[in-house]
């Protein structure tokens, strides 16, 4: 299992993934979701991944290697080509989709093993404004939107309660950081299967400004005391709430 998150914010974008992989109980370790396909002067492009890591790895060796040409093209197609973040999304559903496929026909119909993955595809092209995509299996893919600013792939059910609460396309670009890792710390205390170190990284709106990446280890104080006061918040939160009038009857 797995947990990734982008957020797409007036003031810039975050991708946040954890590390943990399992194959079964007593088989945990740990590999890097939160993928750079592409950094230089003109463009970022970051991917993160959930599902068979054996198709997401097969997706990003086609992507690297160029797909095959198409009526729109004189060879092998790569990102680098791409004149833009849609375009790019769709080359990387397009590779998703391949991959997958190959994959299931030669392990054959009775496999007993999962052959879904998808990403979460975000970046920019110098001087167009940053954008966020949700890549599904099948290679299709939809756009992250200002009245839902958020989008999740793996477990994601632990962590949406305080999206959906507190995140919004105005939020600032630190408050969005930190609502953030708490819906991954709230994520981590329901479902052992997701885990540190997390891999972080924060586009500015204003592309003058560097991109930043973090990984988050167990050791790291921020996310630790995040984790302490977040309890701590809650727990004075449910005491100052009024008791149930309706309990009084019932002693």
């Amino acid at each position: 299992m797995t947990y990734c998150l982008g957020m797409l914010l007036k003031d810039g974008l975050v991708m946040i993934a954890d590390t943990r992989t399992n194959a079964g109980v007593d088989n945990i370790s740990s590999y890097k979701k939160l993928h750079i396909l592409e950094q230089s002067d003109d463009r970022t492009i970051i991917a993160c991944t959930a599902g068979n890591l054996s198709v997401t790895q097969s997706a990003f060796a086609l992507l690297k290697e160029g797909l095959e040409e198409d009526d729109d093209s004189d060879g092998p197609r790569f990102l680098s080509d791409m004149p833009n973040m849609h375009r790019a999304a769709g080359l990387v559903g397009e590779a998703l989709h391949i991959a997958r496929d190959a994959i299931k026909d030669t392990a054959g119909e009775d496999s007993q093993y999962s052959f879904s993955g998808s990403m979460i595809l975000g970046g920019r092209f110098k001087g167009r404004p940053l954008r966020l995509f949700h890549v599904y299996k099948e290679g299709n893919f939809i756009s992250c939107q200002p009245d839902r600013p958020f989008m999740q792939i793996g477990e994601t059910k632990y962590g949406k309660p305080i999206l959906d609460r507190a995140l919004e396309y105005e939020t600032p670009l630190d408050d969005a950081v930190k609502t953030g890792l708490v819906s991954f710390d709230s994520t981590m205390r329901s479902n052992l299967s997701v885990g540190r170190p997390l891999d972080l990284a924060i586009l500015p709106a204003d592309d003058s400004k560097p991109v930043h990446f973090r990984r988050i280890e167990e050791t790291d104080d921020y996310f630790n005391m995040l984790s302490s006061k977040w309890a701590f918040a809650l727990a004075e939160a449910r005491a100052a709430i009024p008791m149930p009038p309706f309990m009084e009857s019932a002693d």
